[in-house]
């Protein structure tokens, strides 16, 4: 019995993957390279050591340090994400997640400071009662630390909880974590190999929560 649903935040609820993939890929065309998603999507959903300007600079001559490579893509990260809005379908999962008596929690690789500010800025923060973050295990996504954290912290046992995700990482760490997974993808992981999942969804609003649990239900126990 599903007794708990778990969020993912970037890319999931705000789709900052999207946006960080394209502010990168403009500084490489001006270059005259290109990030291909084949090499991108490795990061996305996790910590690396990968490093775009390394990258780049292999690819092309690079004439800007990269204190002002990191200054620039981060001003123009920052600037495509001002109008950017919580992903279709993100609300209602919640509100109908709370409506059936299940417990809301989130967990993410990003640090508690870069998720609670975007949280707080769309009135969603107070919506969650467990947020996991990089701050607090020593190993991120694909590692499971983070979904075992807020299944512990929500009370409720790991196969009794609802991951959603958009990352091949995030999915993997879900699954390690023994839980159920639901993938949302956004434009830059469409593509991705995400293994073993439990459901597809291209939006949470294509399909109601309450649907969605009983095809989970009807597909495991068949």
């Amino acid at each position: 019995m599903i007794k708990a649903v778990i969020f993912d935040f970037d890319g999931l609820i705000l789709d900052t993957e999207t946006h960080e993939y394209k502010a990168l890929s403009e500084i490489y065309q001006e270059h005259g390279a290109e990030l291909p998603l084949s090499v991108w999507g490795k990061v996305i959903g996790t910590i690396s050591d990968f490093n775009p300007y390394t990258h780049l600079k292999n690819q092309a001559d690079v004439s800007l340090s990269e204190k002002e490579f990191n200054r620039r893509l981060k001003e123009r990260f920052h600037e495509r994400l001002k109008e950017e809005k919580v992903r279709p379908g993100v609300d209602e999962y919640i509100k109908a997640a709370k409506q059936l008596g299940l417990k809301v929690g989130l967990a993410s690789s990003s640090n508690y400071e870069w998720v609670s500010t975007h949280l707080k800025n769309h009135q969603l923060l107070d919506q969650f009662e467990c947020i996991s973050t990089s701050d607090i295990v020593e190993k991120v996504k694909p590692d499971p630390a983070l979904y075992l954290k807020t299944a512990e912290c929500l009370g409720v046992k790991p196969e009794e909880c609802l991951a959603f995700e958009d990352s091949a990482n995030g999915s993997l760490a879900a699954k390690r974590a023994g839980m159920y997974c639901v993938i949302v993808p956004n434009e830059v992981t469409k593509d991705l190999d995400f293994g073993k999942i439990d459901y597809r969804l291209e939006s949470m609003a294509e399909m109601e929560l309450t649907k969605l649990i009983e095809k989970i239900r009807t597909k495991t126990t068949s």
